[in-house]
């Protein structure tokens, strides 16, 4: 049989995380024993080397980076369909860990380390997304955490921009107010499904919050109440009175007292399409998916529940 595959994103965490790479491999290598390691070198690549190790028959696939490169792992495993899925795993050195946190993974080298060598393994629920991609193509990923629309894509992509020394809840705070002055409110209209129920609505919002995990953006606490194996998604909008209002109140999220805000809403589901009746404004309301800016409108998301083997 195959020995553990060790995903490696190379570029993970910044100039400090890729220093210590070699300490992380060498410490993985002797829990793990003798390992298979592949880089990646671009966005994707990750979920291209999962499925091909799956279908090589790895039994355990490792994900050496941050959020994003554990949710294409987990998009290529899934997209295996020729036999058992293999399980995975995560070693994160990226500077959000929000996927850890909702695995109950402590912060650190050393408890990702313990949560591999116990062995214990859980199935997790997933989310399916269908968006329009980049490109200008509809596409569909599966995603582990939090899929958010419209302030979160805009986070996305000032944290790109932003110097590799700024990162973790720091980067993530100034990101999300540069983003609150340039987001715009958008009258959104939604098709929700819960227990057989299909409604419909209208749904003004600068932020909806699709939530399979707990936190977001560097530790931000957006839903409390969401579990990774209770096979529903939580969904949080966020309005605001004004910009100033909503800037004032973005610490708020990162101890959940967000909720208690008169204009953030809260509903769960097993299903959910968004849309906007302006195409233009659909293409500017960005998606964030597990960290990542991957498309914009129109959108619709499923559960697909304890589909995933995670060892944590």
């Amino acid at each position: 049989m195959p020995p553990p595959l060790l995903i490696v994103n190379p570029r993970s965490g910044g100039r400090s995380a890729a220093g210590d790479l070699a300490r992380v491999l060498e410490g993985v290598e002797r829990l793990l024993g003798d390992v298979a390691i592949r880089y990646t070198t671009r966005r994707g690549h990750a979920r291209h080397l999962a499925l091909q190790g799956a279908a090589e028959g790895h039994s355990l696939i490792v994900a050496v980076g941050g959020d994003g490169t554990f949710s294409e792992v987990a998009d290529g495993v899934l997209a295996f369909t020729e036999g058992p899925s293999p399980a995975t795993g995560i070693i994160n050195l990226g500077t959000g860990g929000d996927f850890r946190r909702s695995l109950g993974i402590g912060e650190g080298l050393d408890n990702c380390l313990t949560a591999l060598s116990a062995g214990r393994e859980r199935l997790v629920d997933v989310g399916r997304a269908s968006f329009l991609s980049s490109q200008g193509k509809m596409e569909t990923h599966h995603f582990v955490n939090v899929l958010s629309a419209g302030l979160g894509g805009l986070v996305d992509r000032y944290i790109e921009r932003m110097p590799s020394v700024i990162g973790g809840k720091v980067g993530y705070y100034l990101a999300a107010l540069l983003a609150v002055a340039r987001s715009k409110e958008q009258p959104l209209r939604a098709r929700i499904t819960w227990q057989g129920v299909e409604r419909e609505e209208a749904i003004p919002a600068y932020l909806v919050a699709i939530c399979n995990g707990r936190w977001f953006g560097g530790g931000m606490d957006v839903a409390p109440m969401a579990r990774l194996d209770d096979g529903r998604l939580e969904v949080v909008t966020v309005t605001a009175r004004s910009k100033p209002y909503l800037a004032d109140r973005v610490r708020g999220v990162y101890t959940g007292r967000h909720l208690l805000e008169p204009t953030v809403h809260h509903f769960p589901c097993h299903a959910i399409e968004l849309r906007l009746e302006d195409p233009l404004a659909e293409r500017r309301f960005f998606l964030d998916v597990d960290g990542e800016a991957l498309g914009s409108l129109p959108l619709a998301v499923e559960i697909v529940p304890r589909k995933l083997r995670v060892r944590a």
